[in-house]
């Protein structure tokens, strides 16, 4: 089954990042080979944003630049299956982007509830930030994700996590009106006093009266 096979590519992966090149059967090299296919295969239509070529090379360099694309994908698109065998084979969860994103920042940003519990409950931290020092937390209240918001104010992370412009998540719930969680924020201990890097606090966003927007 295609999944299947994408589970050997992974483990192969795996054993070759780990032990050396010598360590992969020429089979693994035919799985890796065939895993765009498999991947295209295995989920109703699914294909990844940017299609990869076929890999037919032992390089752990390349191989895991694959991987990362199909991991990527399959948190962007809301691929439970797909993450599964991700997280069977102990795959890093919190392995970034070129942009900082985690599979964790894009499953929240884009609105997959689901995705975000299955991530979170196989040890995925939410408290990573992105190159502009978003969370995922701050991306589910900056799309309007109440529900996704809701579950990531309850997670171990520190309430007034700030991002580069100095911004925490209760300033982006009172910006964009998220009443509800910004009193979850609060309950849970977050300065709503704190100032951003334009002196900007959440009294003041929740008015309207702001010298910058939020910074995405």
């Amino acid at each position: 089954m295609p999944v299947q096979r994408l589970r050997q590519h992974i483990m192969a992966v795996l054993c070759v990042a780990a032990f050396g090149a010598a360590s992969a059967a020429p089979t693994d090299a035919r799985v890796a080979a065939s895993a765009p296919a498999a991947v295209a295969a295995s989920g109703a239509g699914y294909a990844p944003t940017a299609p990869a070529p076929a890999t037919t090379t032992n390089d752990p360099a390349q191989i895991q630049q694959q991987l990362r694309r199909y991991f990527f994908d399959a948190a962007r698109d809301g691929r439970g299956e797909m993450l599964a065998e991700f997280i069977t084979a102990r795959y890093d969860l919190n392995v970034r982007d070129d942009k900082g994103y985690t599979a964790l920042i894009l499953a929240a940003y884009h609105g997959h509830r689901e995705a975000v519990e299955q991530l979170l409950k196989a040890g995925a931290d939410p408290c990573v930030q992105d190159l502009r020092g978003n969370t995922a937390l701050m991306g589910a209240i900056f799309k309007g994700e109440v529900a996704i918001a809701r579950r990531l104010v309850q997670a171990d992370c520190a309430p007034d996590q700030r991002n580069n412009a100095g911004q925490t998540a209760a300033m982006y719930a009172a910006l964009f009106q998220r009443t509800e969680l910004l009193q979850a924020l609060a309950a849970k201990g977050a300065d709503l006093g704190a100032k951003d890097a334009q002196g900007n606090d959440v009294s003041q966003l929740q008015r309207g009266e702001f010298s910058a927007a939020p910074v995405r």
